[in-house]
This record gives structure tokens, sequence and C-alpha cells, in this order.
């Protein structure tokens, strides 16, 4: 991969893998569109998600510093239950469930999506249609639940759709189970840590092949600070505009991406 291109795709990761706009969508079609030929294939994409990972730990470094010092408490689950970190951990990793097991299930039918721009635009125009429909949701007060937590980890594992934004469907899910914005967006952030932690530990065997190839050391690593920069930034920026618009206006971004990609590809 030249270094422009692992640019490129770094800040493209960056912006989007926090806006409801899909971050994988966008990288198959700009691959798609441009003729862009990663080399590193997957590899390239965990270490861009690798980037926005460090960019959400930075940003939640303290919620994630009082989740790591209620692990302990879990040794008496009564009293772990009554803790509010130690719930919300309990709570993220009731989330994971859904994910993994479509994961184990589909995978590889999943990984085929990836390379058809057509499916990949489709999704995208049901991304805002989702997106859209939260805005006929007030901003709630309900509490994060278990049940609640699992509904928001099927929207999770729906979100492995090429085109579907996992942002997105994961908070428009809790805003519809009654929850605050801003209490929607940090259990979007905060659950997806585990998640993306967890593919770049599958991915260790793949990513040390690559990286034996000195060539494709720098695209790599300029991949990573990109996305870490413009990942921060984007996350930033969507916690604002939630909070005094909601999610909605997104969807018409959706919707312009996916049609006019839709029309590219299908001409």
């Amino acid at each position: 991969m030249e270094l422009i291109h692992a640019l490129y795709l770094g800040l493209l990761q960056g912006l989007t893998e926090f806006l409801p706009v899909s971050s994988s969508g966008h990288l198959s079609l700009a691959q798609a569109l441009f003729g862009i030929n990663v080399s590193s294939g997957v590899v390239f994409e965990i270490v861009v998600h690798f980037g926005t990972l460090c960019s959400i730990v930075i940003y939640y470094r303290e919620i994630i510093g009082k989740l790591f010092k209620a692990i302990p408490i879990w040794r008496n689950p009564k009293l772990a239950m009554l803790h509010p970190e130690a719930k919300l951990i309990a709570f993220i990793l009731i989330s994971m469930i859904p994910a993994m097991i479509i994961a184990f299930l589909f995978k590889d039918q999943i990984e085929e999506w990836f390379s058809n721009p057509v499916i990949v635009s489709s999704m995208l125009i049901l991304t805002g249609i989702i997106l859209y429909g939260t805005k006929f949701q007030k901003d709630g007060m309900e509490e994060l639940t278990p049940k609640k937590s699992f509904f928001i980890g099927l929207a999770q594992a729906f979100a492995m759709l090429p085109g579907i934004s996992r942002s997105g469907s994961t908070i428009s899910m809790a805003l519809f189970l009654g929850m605050k914005r801003e209490d929607a967006a940090n259990f979007s952030f905060l659950m997806v840590i585990p998640v993306i932690s967890g593919a770049m530990i599958l991915a260790m065997k793949d990513l040390s092949e690559s990286t034996n190839n000195s060539a494709e050391l720098l695209p790599l690593a300029a991949g990573f600070i990109t996305s870490f920069i413009s990942g921060y930034l984007a996350l930033k920026l969507l916690i604002g505009v939630l909070k005094k618009h909601g999610i909605y206006p997104f969807a018409w971004y959706c919707w312009a991406v996916g049609i006019s990609s839709l029309i590219w590809f299908l001409r």
C-alpha cells in the first residue's frame, strides 16, 4: 500500500468510526471507488481500528480507570450489583454476546459482502433510515439494564454488516429503549473496547507476519496515527452534536453517500 493511501484510509477510518456513518462501509467504498489495493488486507483494517480504540481509551480514561478499580468487587456478586462501575462491567460483557455468536457463525459470509459495493451502499441507506427514526424519540431517562444491554448488543451484531454504522445502530437502539443521549453514546463507545481488543488479539498472527515486510511498516504506522488523531476529534464532535441535536442529522449524509454510490456502481 502506498503511504498516501494509508493516510487517506486512516483519516477516513478515524472520522467515520465514531460518527454514525459506518467506517467499514466508507473504507470498502473508498477501496472500490479509487481502486486502492490494500496489500496488508485485514491487518491494515485492524491497525486503524486499534488507532480509534486508543482514542476511545484516552477520551474515556477516567471512566475506564474506575472500571478497572471495580473489577475486584466482583469477588462478591451481591455487592457488585450495587456498585455502578461493577454493574457497567457486567452490562458491557452482556452486550458482547450477540456479536460473538454472529461472528462465529457468519464471519466468512460477512467478509465476502465487504467486497460488494452495491450491498455496502444499500446498507448505508438503511443506516440513514435507522438514524432518522431517532428524530421522533425524545431524550429519555431510562437506566441501563441487563435486558437493554443485550438488545444494544444485538444492534452491535447487526452492525457487522458492511455499511451499517456500529455507533449509529447501538446509540439508536439505546435511544429507542428510552436512554439519555449522552448515556447512550458513552455505553456505545465503552462496549466496543473489548470487541476491538479481541479482534486485535485474534489478528496478532497476521499482524506479525505482515510486519516482517518492512515496506508495510510505514503505511501501517501512518494509518494508526491518522486514525487515532482523527478518531479522537470525531468522538468529541459527535458527543457535542448528540447533546444538542441528537443523532438523526447524520441520516442525510448516509443517504447522500449511499444513493450516489449505488448509482455509481450500478451504472
